[in-house]
């Protein structure tokens, strides 16, 4: 199983961790943290030497109830850490819906779309379409990032989301892009309570035989405090890394974390007992 993107044939045989970048002042769990290019750009380098085989930049933050960024300042704190991330030798992803952001990252080099909209805003599937090789990440949300969590799905959520992220894959292939291009996200927090959040990971195997690879975004949700009882996103690391080490154990061909050295630890351990 492979992910074809931009510049890498990424082998997807074994697990890799996605490095958050969070270019925002806002992010729920490192909001201004790395803010500023010089900032964004250490904090690039910094999860490589923990471990991270790709990065994941942000320019706006997604979480419940935050407000939509103007493009051009969203264009501003992501193209120029974008122009420079893609020189340090790993896969740059980049989280974004809007069109226009697209096709300046991939202009700039970027080799991942990363869209919690799964391409239905605007022209953004005519601009993945349009470029021969990038990846995409099709993300499921209920609603959008300012009603999401206020009136979240009902009931069992699986069928659902597997059917929409079908739809969305399908509807990309049939302009043209490759299968392999193609990583789907079950949207952990997008619109689910707990009890659904955690049943999408218990049934992973289900959306696993969509017959696309999965990204499993788990890293410090609100979902994990409400379990672990740890109200500050900074608490809840070891939940995250638990969370990550069994959406792998359950298929999960890439994980999006904050905490990449502990999560590289964890999985190392993970891959010390596997056969062969």
């Amino acid at each position: 199983m492979h992910w074809q993107t931009t510049r890498f044939n990424i082998d997807l045989s074994t697990p890799h961790v996605m490095g958050i970048v969070n270019v925002t002042p806002d992010s729920f769990s490192d909001g201004g943290q790395h803010a500023g290019t010089s900032a964004a750009l250490r904090h690039c380098e910094q999860l490589i030497r923990d471990g991270a085989h790709m990065l994941d930049i942000g320019g706006e933050s997604t979480r419940p109830g935050s407000p939509a960024v103007p493009l051009d300042e969203e264009l501003a704190r992501v193209v120029p850490v974008v122009r420079e991330a893609v020189t340090l030798g790993v896969p740059v992803s980049v989280d974004t819906y809007k069109p226009e952001v697209m096709q300046s990252v991939l202009d700039a080099g970027a080799d991942i779309v990363n869209d919690i909209w799964a391409l239905r805003r605007g022209a953004a599937l005519e601009v993945v379409a349009a470029h021969p090789r990038c990846g995409v990440c099709l993300m499921h949300m209920h609603r959008d990032p300012q009603t999401m969590q206020v009136a979240p799905m009902d009931g069992d959520v699986l069928p659902s989301v597997a059917a929409f992220l079908r739809e969305r894959a399908d509807a990309l292939m049939a302009h043209g892009v490759a299968h392999e291009r193609i990583v789907l996200d079950a949207g952990v927090g997008f619109g689910k309570n707990v009890a659904q959040n955690f049943s999408l990971l218990a049934r992973q195997s289900e959306l696993m035989a969509l017959g696309w690879p999965m990204l499993a975004g788990w890293s410090r949700k609100s979902s994990l405090g409400a379990v672990t009882g740890h109200e500050l996103p900074v608490d809840r690391v070891a939940a995250s890394v638990a969370a990550a080490l069994l959406s792998v154990e359950r298929g999960a061909r890439v994980v999006r974390v904050h905490d990449v050295r502990e999560t590289v630890d964890a999985l190392k351990i993970w891959q010390a007992i596997q056969p062969g």
